[in-house]
């Protein structure tokens, strides 16, 4: 087109400067300069051949007088345009055709005079934008000139130059940013290179400089247009440096190949590394690299003609690997991963132990897997590099320990990798957390001993760079607690595993957290370098762990010589006690001193006296009244150490008397005993002093007792205990002063009496521990507390302004009140020896509730808020002051709820307003919640449970106003770990008390339906905070719960009501999200680790779990007795509800998927089904019998089969009298006539699974008929018996004779006992377990056991199944056929031919030996018939199904075989078949068949062709189809599978000439149908068919 135009254009005028001349003149356009670009050309044309010499002159006038100008005016952008504007492209257009219509004037004009002119112009311009944002207008243009003018400037004469536009060009490109950068590197700087030896070294110096990674796209851009010249094919062709010698060269390809963002980049980087690959072969000669940055080591390339071969094969498979993994899919790379390891073989030299190739190469195929978007993919590579070691000796490489250090821990911190692996038990571990600690155990044993520490110190270090999740905490922490024992860590080891134990304390998983605690604890042990720290800084290690958590007195990790976890190598783990035993005097001596002033010493005990006295010991500086309360850290420090020492002492003398550890312990305490008993006499004593010496002695208690066993035999415990008592009086005076006598008085004196108080509950336990007596210090303390509390309450003040000193010691009255009040609640001796009197109980029930403290007099307002900062504001001293009213009502309302009466009347005696008007108290506690925060109402909840009783009949609207304001708090708490549970608990007690269900369900008003409300947004809550439920359900069961004994007809009266609480309690289970079943799975692998992880012996289980909702309900349907009414009545009402529901079910959705919510909660049903059975008499299965039998002809997954099936088994044994109703439900009679017909039937079925299974039949019922002596099927005899033997004795290719034995010994048929099997076990564990369900929805059995608030009767026998049916292994014949080869799909061979762009999903398994049978339709309708099958058994869409029917149809193929045949009824086939399925047979080969069915084809004499690009795949135009011709096409996304590439006899693929990678497969299919099609006829003599030219036919 172009050419006829400049032809026309130079015909109409002889003159072409005329022409040229009216070309530009006129409206600038796009249109307008292409055609004088093209004219230009043309008559470049007619120079070349001599003619035109006039020609020059014009061209220069239009290139200086009309191109350049045009050029400059286009520099303008319009502001604010971008790229995709249609301005802008017009505008771009036009500079690309005047830059090309400028090199043709430059030519036609003489070349490089006018060139270099134009240049020095450019440059000009060019160096007058530099590298600034917002020019890129004016810099497009500048480029264009340049870069059409370069071409024609003279490498020597215009050498200088070509140099300073290059410099240029670099600094713009290098340092300037967005479209200017690009347009320099794309355009110019390409061009520049091309210019000569000096510009090439200029560009090449500029390229292979230091800068930053954001610039690599832009060099590789720039290389990979350089390429000819950087890397040419031979000697004589290098006129610029080599880039195979030079070492940044190569890590900028590197870096392109590792960490491009886009695919371009990558695809550049690509590019170059073959072209070195290809020169180097090309130019036999040796080439080598020096090591990179200088450093020794191996080379980053080289090349050797002797060894050619080999470094061939090596990056064929490197390249073949990081193309495949631009399919960013894992069934891209996993057939591939064989091939990494042959690279990893290549790159090593066992002789020399050596790395022949540089590792990073093999870094940058784990870096491009690491920082995938699949996580599968990420998955893959991250496993793949922890297993190398495992087979693999590889020589140590800096860059490995750099790499593991950086992008492989950024990887592992992904919580999804370490998920447990399909068919996987829960609570089995992580796969990749077991390989992560083997890989760590042995790459730290390989390292020299001068890098380990190094090593695993940045380890450490990384672990507290980021906030990491629970679960990949856990396992890095887990890895390094397996670390064989090495001095690597000195302090700053130790302080960086302190900061990592400060990052587990972020997530609120508590097991999790410390279980992490307690394996870093672990590390400490095994790879601190005790001479390189001291005692203190040990101790102060330790205080970062929560005891609460981790390290508890009594664990396995305190003194116990146990493991702590499974190891990996033959090594002891060692306990706390025992480590600071062994080196106990080893530990250096620390260069500063401790926080507390102490003098370092290497010997423990002589540490620890020191220290106790050093912390008893008051600073000069804290003599002060008014300080703040020390900080708990010390005293935790303190007693910890104190506690250690005793125990270490302990066990050096296990064997020598109790004297021993006596002495030790009041060698340690005697300075706190000292001060403890002067108490109560030196009243000058350091309030700071006293402050301490109680705090450690709270820590000291808490800290030592025992947990996970008893303390009865503690010797330590004993002591301590005996030696507190002894200092009790001394304590109790002192508190009792402390709190009486107005010694309290400012803000910062609150923690203070919170701190006595709590000593003060402390020593009145321990006087019940070892045995209340009359007479003792408590009780002669609390009396006259209580009564001085109710003297400062009753103080007015005489009208006067508050004062804060008065205000105080209300506060300070009011909490010990509390304190006494709750102390004798929960000690009745407390209560009958000290609060036998009236006048407090009358001064208590007179008080005005929820009365506000008024805030000081103004005076004293700035002492107040000049407290320190750890002061509470007046609005939280409010809110405690209110709280202790509440703990002191709920004590009151409890000892006197006899009083309360139903509705408000006249006083009696004794008069107490708050018991006797419990209207106005339950008012005032609705008053309260508003004013209270959320954490401190439980005291009101706790009234409420005793009120609301009260009330509900005479008060309804009251109560009901109660229950939604609670429930409101309780919802506002939902995100409240801390307070959340013990408050949820509160509400369900005062909500659901039994008295409460019992009135409303009774009286039937508003408050039954209000109850049932939040019941149902409990369960809601429950689907997003696990454990909600489970506080309810048990609640209620154990309220509900009576004797099997009891013969009470009222007994389930108020759950009778609430029936639908169980309900939905069975029918309980939410759908986890893959986060939340990770934590349930690590979570159960801590809890499996038992004893030997200290956390699950410090941290109390709370069963919180989902399965312990059904749990509670199932064990509390077990306690009820069938005989008696009222629960045989609930029972029947249950299951009335649960079979209404899986009808709902049903109907709702006709077609579900296994594991579906769906299929679960049918699975639920019919589980409680079973387990009510028991109770079902005659009368009542007559009512629900058809609603049975109905559910076993229902479409219904496996599982639910075999539960409908079961109880209809346990009802025909049971009442054989049902069996009738049983027969009538089938539609024929006599029913084993229809039942042998159907089966019949049923064994000619192209599904090779329902022949399997209807053959099963056939020979069950055939031995019925045999046993029965039926003569009227006496003529089936001969084909059954025939068909039978036939199936026994068959034998050939395939997996038939396999399947048919498999299936006779499914579970169900063989071993499976509806009898004796009928226990929890089977219905909740065994079953679902066999059935293929998720593990989600099995119960293990030792969970019924565990669940101890529901107790079944001693006499419960059916527990466990007493069959063999628990050994057997999950699934059925057909599952287990799938997993059969689990061990090849986690080592996949290494195929010979593999894809290079789509790779298969998995590895399916050959099912069966099929024959097909084809229809003679075709025939008889005279069409001519191939001999070609399409087999698209692969494909999963209609619609490209539909399509590929029609074309079969079309071009007469033999055959099509699809997965199922099911596909022609949908729609959307039919919609693009039009008809054509009717006249083209059709074949079911489900994808797991396809191996038996290829391998069948084969036999027959036919050619296996896949439709696929592989390494070896022939192209299209170049290959002959045999006439006995099997086409394989591939999936929509995932292309054929690796096996069955294998059995291809031959891949074709079709040529592409664009950028999109691969063709829908229908029209794939269609190209190579038609292809074939097109040959045959070809060789058909009857038709003329031309042959394609291009593949000479």
């Amino acid at each position: 087109m172009e050419l006829v135009l400049a032809e026309t254009l130079l015909a109409q005028s002889r003159d072409p400067r005329v022409l040229l001349g009216s070309l530009c003149r006129g409206e600038v356009s796009a249109e307008r300069v292409e055609t004088l670009c093209f004219l230009l050309q043309r008559l470049e044309d007619e120079v070349a051949r001599g003619s035109e010499d006039a020609l020059p002159k014009a061209a220069r006038e239009v290139a200086t007088g009309y191109l350049v100008p045009l050029l400059r005016g286009l520099r303008a952008r319009p502001a604010g345009a971008s790229d995709t504007d249609p301005g802008s492209q017009a505008r771009r257009r036009l500079l690309r055709a005047a830059g090309v219509a400028l090199r043709s004037c430059v030519r036609l004009a003489g070349g490089p005079p006018l060139a270099a002119a134009l240049a020095e112009e450019a440059l000009r311009d060019l160096l007058a934008a530099g590298p600034k944002p917002g020019l890129e207008g004016g810099t497009e243009a500048t480029v264009e000139v340049l870069a059409a003018v370069g071409p024609c400037l003279r490498p020597r004469e215009d050498g200088p130059l070509l140099e300073r536009v290059a410099q240029a060009a670099l600094v713009l490109a290098l340092a300037g940013d967005g479209e200017a950068a690009e347009l320099v590197a794309g355009r110019l700087l390409p061009v520049l290179g091309q210019g000569g030896t000096a510009a090439l070294r200029t560009v090449w110096g500029g390229l292979v400089a230091p800068s930053g990674p954001d610039r690599v796209g832009l060099k590789l851009q720039v290389l990979s247009a350089l390429a000819d010249e950087l890397l040419p094919e031979s000697f004589a062709q290098q006129l610029g440096p080599d880039a195979r010698c030079c070492a940044r060269f190569w890590r900028t390809v590197q870096a392109g190949l590792a960490h491009a963002e886009d695919a371009l980049t990558r695809k550049r980087a690509r590019y170059l590394l073959q072209r070195a690959v290809e020169v180097s072969a090309e130019r036999c000669a040796d080439c080598i690299c020096g090591p990179r940055d200088g450093n020794a080591g191996p080379s980053l390339f080289w090349w050797s003609e002797k060894k050619k071969d080999e470094l061939l094969k090596f990056w064929e498979n490197y390249v073949l690997i990081m193309e495949t993994l631009e399919g960013n899919q894992i069934h891209v790379i996993k057939p591939v991963l064989p091939k990494l390891n042959n690279v990893f073989e290549y790159a090593v030299s066992e002789e020399n132990a050596c790395w022949l190739f540089h590792p990073s190469w093999h870094i940058c195929i784990y870096k491009r897997m690491f920082e995938s978007e699949n996580k599968i993919l990420m998955k893959e590579g991250v496993v793949h590099f922890l297993e190398l070691y495992e087979t693999k000796i590889l020589p140590f490489s800096p860059e490995f320990s750099e790499f593991i250090i950086g992008p492989l821990m950024d990887a592992l911190s992904e919580s999804s990798l370490y998920s447990r692996s399909p068919g996987q038990l829960i609570g089995s571990g992580s796969p990749l957390g077991l390989k992560l600690q083997k890989f760590l155990v042995i790459y730290v044993s390989f390292l020299p001993e001068d890098i380990k520490s190094d090593f695993l110190l940045k380890f450490i270090q990384k672990m507290t760079s980021r906030h990491w999740c629970a679960v990949p905490i856990l396992f890095l922490s887990k890895a390094l607690a397996n670390v064989p024992r090495c001095k690597a860590l000195g302090l700053e080891g130790l302080l960086a595993l302190r900061d990592v134990l400060q990052c587990t304390m972020i997530t609120h998983q508590i097991l999790l957290r410390g279980a992490a605690q307690c394996y870093l604890l672990q590390t400490a042990m095994n790879l601190v370098d005790v001479e390189k720290v001291s005692l203190s800084d040990i101790s102060t290690f330790l205080t970062s762990l929560r005891q609460e958590e981790s390290l508890g007195r009594g664990t396995a990790l305190w003194t116990e010589l146990m493991a702590l976890s499974s190891t990996l190598l033959p090594k002891p783990d060692i306990a706390l006690c025992d480590w600071l035993r062994v080196n106990e005097s080893c530990f250096g001596r620390s260069s500063t001193c401790s926080s507390i002033g102490l003098h370092e010493t290497s010997c423990l005990n002589a540490y620890v006296k020191k220290l106790v006295q050093e912390y008893i010991k008051s600073p000069a500086w804290e003599t002060g009244e008014k300080c703040c309360m020390p900080d708990w850290c010390e005293a935790k420090l303190v007693a910890l150490m104190v506690l250690l020492a005793v125990d270490v002492e302990g066990m050096k003398n296990q064997y020598s008397e109790k004297r021993r550890t006596q002495n030790v312990l009041r060698i340690f305490l005697d300075p706190l005993l000292d001060a403890l008993v002067k108490f109560g006499t030196n009243a000058y004593m350091p309030l700071l002093k006293t402050d301490r010496c109680l705090q450690l002695l709270l820590k000291l208690l808490h800290t030592c007792l025992l947990k996970g066993s008893s303390t009865q035999d503690d010797e330590v415990l004993t002591l301590l205990q005996d030696f507190v008592i002894s200092t009790a009086e001394s304590v109790s005076e002192f508190i009792l002063r402390k709190l009486t006598m107005n010694e309290l008085s400012s803000v910062s004196d609150l923690d203070r009496c919170h701190l006595y108080l709590n000593v003060l509950n402390e020593l009145a336990d321990l006087h019940l521990k070892v045995g209340w007596k009359r007479g003792n210090p408590i009780w002669r303390v609390i009396p006259p507390l209580k009564n001085a509390s109710i003297r400062h309450l009753q103080d007015t003040g005489n009208g006067q302004e508050p004062t804060l000193g008065r205000q105080i010691q209300r506060v300070v009255s009011m909490a010990a009140l509390a304190v006494v009040w709750e102390a004798a609640d929960q000690k009745l001796e407390l209560q009958r020896d000290s609060l036998d009197a009236g006048p407090a109980e009358r001064f208590l029930a007179s008080l005005q509730l929820n009365q506000t403290l008024r805030k000081p007099h103004p005076k004293e307002q700035s002492s107040f808020f000049e407290e320190s900062s750890s002061s509470q504001g007046w609005g939280k001293i409010v809110a405690q002051y209110i709280h202790d009213q509440w703990v002191c009502l709920s004590f009151l309302l409890k000892k006197y709820h006899t009083l309360i009466p139903a509705s408000e009347g006249e006083l009696l005696e004794p008069i107490l307003p708050a018991v006797q008007m419990p209207g106005r108290t339950l008012q005032s506690a609705l008053d309260a919640l508003t004013i209270l925060p959320s954490d401190q109402v439980l005291p009101v909840f706790h009234c409420m449970k005793i009120l609301v009783p009260k009330l509900l009949a005479s008060s309804e609207s009251l109560c009901i106003e109660a229950f939604d304001m609670a429930w409101k708090i309780i919802s506002s708490l939902s995100n409240t770990q801390l307070v959340f549970w013990s408050n949820l608990k509160g509400f369900v007690h005062f909500v659901f008390d039994t008295k409460v269900l019992t009135i409303a369900a009774k009286i039937k008003g508003q408050a039954y339906f209000k109850i049932k409300e939040i019941m149902y947004k409990m369960i809601e809550m429950s689907a997003v905070k696990t454990g909600v439920f489970n506080t309810l359900i048990s609640y209620c069961c154990q309220s509900w719960m009576v004797p099997a004994s009891s013969v009470s007809q009222g007994s389930l009266s108020s759950a009778k009501n609430y029936s639908e609480l169980v309900f939905e309690a069975c029918l309980f289970g939410t759908v986890f999200r893959r986060d939340q079943r990770l934590i349930q799975d690590v979570q159960t692998f801590i809890e499996n680790l038992g004893h030997n992880c200290a956390a699950n012996v410090v941290i109390e289980n709370t069963k919180r779990e989902d399965h312990y909702v059904r749990i509670c309900a199932v064990k509390f349907l077990c306690l009820l007795d069938g005989s008696n009414m009222s629960h045989k009545l609930f029972m029947e009402d249950l299951a009335i509800k649960l079979l209404d529901k899986d009808d709902l079910v049903s109907k709702s959705r006709t077609r579900y998927y296994v594991n579906s919510q769906q299929h679960r909660v049918k699975n639920r049903v019919w589980q409680t089904l079973l387990v009510l059975f028991p109770s079902f008499d005659q009368n009542f299965l007559n009512r629900i019998i058809d609603k049975i039998f109905q559910a076993g002809f229902i479409n219904n997954q496996a599982s639910i089969k075999y539960y409908i099936e079961w109880i209809i088994i346990l009802i025909l044994h049971k009442f054989p009298q049902f069996l009738p109703k049983f027969w009538d439900c089938f539609s024929y009679k006599p029913v084993l006539k229809q039942a042998l017909i159907t089966v019949l039937q049923r064994c000619f079925s192209h599904n090779f699974s329902i022949r399997l299974y209807a053959l099963v039949a056939l020979k069950k019922i055939w031995s019925v008929c045999k046993t029965w002596q039926i003569e009227e099927f006496d003529a089936l005899t001969a084909v059954i018996e025939s068909s039978l033997n036939q199936v026994e004795n068959m034998h050939g290719a395939g997996n038939a004779k396999k399947n048919w034995q498999r299936i006779q010994d499914h579970f169900f048929f063989a071993t499976f006992h509806p009898l004796k099997d009928y226990c929890l076990e089977t219905i909740f564990y065994i079953l679902p377990r066999l059935s293929g369900l998720i593990e989600d929805e099995w119960i293990a059995i030792n969970k019924f056991t565990r669940f101890t608030d529901i107790p079944l009767d001693a006499g419960f026998q059916w527990y466990l199944s007493p069959t063999q049916l628990r050994e057997l292994k999950p699934g059925d014949w057909a599952q287990q056929d799938v997993g059969s080869n689990s061990d090849e799909a986690d080592n996949p061979p290494e195929w010979t031919d593999v894809q290079k762009k789509i790779i298969p999903w998995k590895n399916p398994v050959p099912d069966l030996d099929l024959e097909l049978v084809f229809q003679g339709r075709a025939a008889k309708l005279g069409k001519s018939i191939s001999r070609l099958i399409v087999v698209a058994s692969l494909i999963d869409k209609p619609t490209n199904l539909g399509g590929l029917c029609r074309t079969c149809e079309v071009f007469g193929a033999s055959v099509l075989v699809v997965a199922n045949l099911q596909c022609i009824s949908d729609r959307q086939f039919q919609h693009l078949s039009v008809s054509a399925e009717q006249w083209l047979p059709l074949v079911e080969v489900r994808p797991s068949q396809l191996t038996d069915y290829l391998q069948q084809k084969k036999s027959e004499g036919y050619t296996i062709i896949g439709v696929e690009q592989t390494a070896r795949s022939v192209h299209l135009t170049q290959f002959h189809f045999p006439e006995k011709s099997l086409l394989l096409l591939g999936n929509e996304r995932e292309g054929i599978p690796a096996n069955l590439i294998q059995q291809l006899d031959v891949c074709v693929e079709i040529p592409q000439q664009g950028i999109i990678r691969s063709l829908n497969v229908h029209v794939s299919g269609a190209l190579l149908v038609w292809e074939y099609t097109r040959q045959q006829l070809l060789q058909d003599p009857r038709h003329d068919i031309p042959a394609f030219p291009e593949t000479g036919y």
